[in-house]
């Protein structure tokens, strides 16, 4: 991507404070605004499964779109896009513009295309068979397009629902697209200039019309041939037509492309300039901040007006002055976004937080949303993880929604829901079973599956869900301490550490067992388990969810022996080879890439695990393998994500580690220290209020913490506690480029802070 350099002299005595060059930095020689650094089309090539996309959005907003192909590599455009309504979703409608034979004409025009430029506010492409220029501007739930036509012939403008109905009514364009069985998308559309026919493409033949209903529901514009610019400005609704045009109306009305993407721009220099970095490479700013803008693609506010309809009821209702938030997938966001999110705006995480409860109130059952989108909770993946986000939000001084409403919808989750991965359906016989016996039962060698909430594909999972509820029983527990309810707090206390009932006493691994009791055997913890390793684990094999124990480390740490032995097992994770060729490998589990040795880097179960070596003494490792993975892995290239990146779900992990320190535990209010990246960070928090991050001796090679100080004081711990965080102040570490390995390493209070309340049975 082509980025046109700002160049200016710093002067401020601030901005030489934040951007100026640090003893041994790396020199630089321009300065450019934090939106200048985003690079959408980083990772838009997948390793194996899903690409990342050049998403043109605001932060956090309605109306999201990116080019209609495959990725990036597609030399086909499939018209122009008008709203994406789900992460990785296609658009619903769709524009084109034609010059040449009618014969030619779709529905949906396939272009061939060049020289497309896209920043996060702003689209650009020519269509170089047609010899039109594309420019595309885009507001929260509105947008802009501006065509420029070079050829001498009639111009038409065909609009397409996928399945819906259109309207023109002389004035505008207008219509819905269903996205499922439930919820429309509305669009009210404004051509500037009046068209000399209306139809429609019915099969190949042009028939004037005014409406179109159904499948390919399309109408066609026609434009005389000395048409040379046509501008269309849209809104989209959640809620009906009339509120489409109430939108674009408020939010474009008569502003110039110019005037929307200058806004745009501004709008995502405020988001993204909350983090200010100085030092490091382009590379490495291009990296954290097309990172950190990935982290506001979701959730999204589909509060239009002080209203917003609701597909986990399908009713519109007002939103009392909160802003309703939708599209989620919490499974991979509690780990690192949400609590990025508490950082950088908890007022925003409050409302998200405070829509979770809303949803689980709107639904028949009081549970809590696994993965909330615009068409409802889709009941993704395994556990029931927003309990995270909530006690994570509470403990850190969050109290802008009703926790005792979510305390409730947490507990419905896990009490009366299935814990079966990939299902809505209420609690059945395995749930009962896990509940009396303390693990979740894998099927036993050749027996067959007989239980309804167990999905065909996604099996069991039955260690995933072991480990992942047990870590939600913790955070139950600790929420209802805080609530003061003891009896819940030490029921689900003791539930927390169901995780020692499958693991193996002998292998030190967490291990399957049958309704019998008895280990599944044989068993290999790379290869058993199938497609995904689901019939045992969850998208990753066992050396994956061997530290599956988040909400308390230090017993994981005696389980396996101590300090030595547990490093000495990390170790061997990073040295363990795939045992197999890659094609063999990665034909099973497809979502385990990213590797070195049986460590993934490409999925949300990992992301902790490189900073479990300070809780056991050995924080230089940390330092070492989290700057090795940065490096390796998150790259300013096509390639340049390593698994699917989940619409902010992995990216939050690359902010908060270039940072140089991280959540391990959501629930537990402590960052974990790593190694950072830039010779300064500085985070602008709520109140006015600053924390940074200084790196002294900072160089390329100099990844390893020698000494370290926070607010001028010695800090000898790999971690500091978010109270601290909160309050501002400065984090200095002096670096080196070999390691100190005393360091970090008595740090007693870490382990003291982790295991509060989680004492051993």
């Amino acid at each position: 991507m082509k980025i046109k350099l700002k160049k200016y002299v710093v002067c401020s005595m601030l901005l030489c404070f934040i951007f100026g060059k640090a003893q041994n930095a790396r020199k630089t020689t321009t300065v450019l605004d934090p939106v200048d650094y985003v690079n959408p089309y980083m990772g838009n090539i997948s390793h194996l499964l899903v690409p990342t996309y050049p998403t043109i959005h605001l932060p956090n907003s309605m109306l999201r779109v990116y080019p209609e192909r495959k990725d990036y590599t597609g030399v086909v455009l499939k018209g122009l896009p008008v709203v994406v309504t789900s992460h990785r979703g296609s658009s619903a409608f769709n524009i084109s513009t034609f010059q040449g034979s009618e014969k030619e004409m779709s529905p949906v025009m396939e272009y061939s295309y060049d020289l497309e430029k896209i920043k996060p506010y702003s689209y650009q492409v020519y269509l170089d068979e047609q010899k039109t220029t594309v420019d595309f501007g885009v507001s929260h739930q509105s947008a802009l397009y501006q065509f420029s036509f070079e050829k001498e012939a009639p111009v038409y403008f065909i609009l397409n629902s996928k399945e819906g109905a259109l309207t023109w009514d002389g004035t505008a364009l207008s219509g819905f697209q269903w996205i499922d069985k439930s919820t429309k998308v509305y669009l009210y559309l404004i051509l500037e200039k009046k068209p000399t026919v209306v139809s429609s493409l019915v099969g190949q033949q042009l028939v004037s019309a005014s409406t179109s209903t159904g499948t390919n529901a399309n109408l066609v514009l026609h434009f005389p041939k000395n048409t040379k610019t046509l501008k269309a400005q849209y809104g989209i609704s959640f809620q009906s037509v009339q509120q489409a045009k109430q939108n674009v109306a408020r939010e474009i009305g008569a502003k110039t492309l110019t005037q929307v993407q200058k806004e745009g721009r501004a709008i995502w220099n405020a988001s993204l300039g909350k983090i200010k970095v100085g030092g490091g490479t382009l590379n490495e700013k291009t990296v954290f901040y097309t990172s950190l803008y990935r982290c506001f693609e979701r959730s999204v506010c589909i509060s239009e007006d002080g209203k917003y309809y609701s597909a986990f009821d399908k009713k519109i209702h007002q939103d009392l002055g909160r802003p309703f938030y939708t599209d989620d997938w919490i499974w991979d966001s509690y780990r690192a976004q949400h609590p990025l999110r508490v950082l950088l705006d908890p007022k925003v995480e409050g409302d998200i937080l405070n829509s979770f409860v809303l949803m689980a109130e709107q639904m028949d059952q009081l549970w809590l949303p696994t993965f909330p989108e615009i068409t409802g909770d889709s009941r993704r993946m395994n556990s029931n993880h927003g309990i995270a986000s909530i006690v994570d939000a509470y403990k850190k001084g969050l109290r802008n929604f009703d926790v005792q409403k979510a305390y409730a919808a947490s507990k419905g989750a896990i009490e009366n829901k299935t814990l079966a991965p990939w299902s809505g359906l209420a609690a059945g016989e395995l749930d009962a079973f896990y509940k009396k016996n303390g693990y979740f039962p894998a099927l036993a060698i050749g027996e067959e599956e007989t239980i309804p909430e167990v999905h065909t594909f996604e099996s069991r999972q039955p260690v995933a869900v072991t480990l992942g509820t047990a870590y939600d029983a913790w955070c139950l527990s600790e929420l209802a301490s805080e609530l003061g309810n003891t009896a819940d707090a030490e029921y689900f206390k003791k539930a927390s550490f169901n995780y020692r009932n499958l693991f193996h006493p002998d292998t030190h691994f967490f291990h399957p067992k049958d309704k019998n009791g008895h280990f599944i055997q044989p068993f290999d913890y790379v290869n058993s388990g199938g497609m995904g390793a689901r019939k045992y684990y969850g998208e990753n094999n066992g050396w994956i969810y061997r530290w599956d124990v988040q909400h308390n480390i230090p017993d994981l740490i005696q389980l396996m022996g101590g300090n030595e032995a547990f490093t000495k097992n990390l170790d061997g994770m990073f040295s363990k080879a795939l045992g197999k060729s890659k094609f063999e490998f990665y034909a099973q589990l497809p979502d385990h890439s990213g590797n070195v040795g049986q460590f993934s880097m490409a999925n949300e179960p990992s992301l902790h695990i490189p900073y479990l070596y300070n809780f056991a003494g050995q924080p230089w490792k940390t330092q070492k393998y989290i700057r090795q993975l940065l490096q390796e892995w998150f790259r300013n290239d096509l390639m340049g994500v390593p698994g699917d990146e989940d619409g902010g779900g992995l990216s939050a992990f690359v902010v908060f580690s270039q940072l140089g320190f991280y959540p391990v535990t959501p629930g537990i209010p402590i960052y974990s220290i790593g190694s950072p990246v830039f010779a300064q960070a500085r985070i602008q928090l709520a109140q006015g209020k600053f924390f940074e991050v200084i790196a002294k001796n900072y160089a390329e090679d100099n990844k390893y913490i020698q000494s370290a100080t926070l607010n001028g004081k010695p800090l000898d711990t790999p971690w500091f506690s978010h109270e601290v965080l909160q309050k501002g102040g400065i984090l200095e570490l002096t670096m080196g480029n070999k390691p100190n390995l005393l360091w970090g390493t008595n740090s007693p209070a870490y382990a003291q802070m982790a295991v509060t309340a989680v004492t051993k049975k």
